[in-house]
């Protein structure tokens, strides 16, 4: 079956599209801190949108999965202005609408070589049992062809701080 052809749409969002696989660290002034591994899937089947999941597990000294940890999935949309909107929906009870913007910062052979979304949350909603979680801000870079990302929240009356960050690689195999 031959892929979907990349709708014109989702030129500014096209570093994302794969599989990315990595490792990261997670702290919070409320926990322990923890390093995960990840693997983030960014796709699209011809219309102008990209489907988004990620999975985590806990991490050992060793870089042995210990246990899973979190798993969202959603969906980006390119807007005007190279604007993104972006709906998640978390295992923990969250869903989540975030706005934000594409800047492109390298292109080379007319492929994005350098990027970066910035985006951050208009909406966070939760399910009771939920922990409290009021906003977020998201930062996803291409550099140096891996994925770097960073999430900072405030969270359980604490304020906007950094939650998690991972630098992923890509891969070549699908989830």
């Amino acid at each position: 079956m031959e892929a979907p052809v990349l709708p014109t749409e989702l030129a500014s969002l096209s570093w994302l599209i794969g599989l990315w696989v990595g490792v990261g660290t997670g702290q919070y002034p409320t926990i322990d801190d923890f390093r995960f591994g990840q693997e983030v899937s960014f796709s699209h089947d011809g219309r102008p949108f990209l489907s988004y999941a990620s999975r985590s597990w806990l991490l050992d000294d060793d870089g042995n999965r210990v246990k899973p940890l979190a798993a969202e999935s959603g969906f980006l949309r390119p807007g005007p202005g190279n604007t993104v909107e972006m709906q998640l929906a978390h295992s923990t009870g969250y869903a989540e609408i975030w706005y934000g913007k594409i800047e492109v910062t390298g292109i080379e052979q007319a492929k994005i070589t350098g990027a970066r979304a910035e985006l951050r949350t208009d909406l966070v909603a939760r399910t009771e049992s939920a922990k409290e979680y009021s906003e977020g801000y998201r930062l996803y870079g291409l550099v140096d062809g891996r994925l770097l990302w960073t999430f900072d929240m405030s969270a359980m009356g604490e304020p906007m701080s950094n939650h998690l960050a991972a630098t992923l690689h890509p891969m070549e195999e699908s989830l």
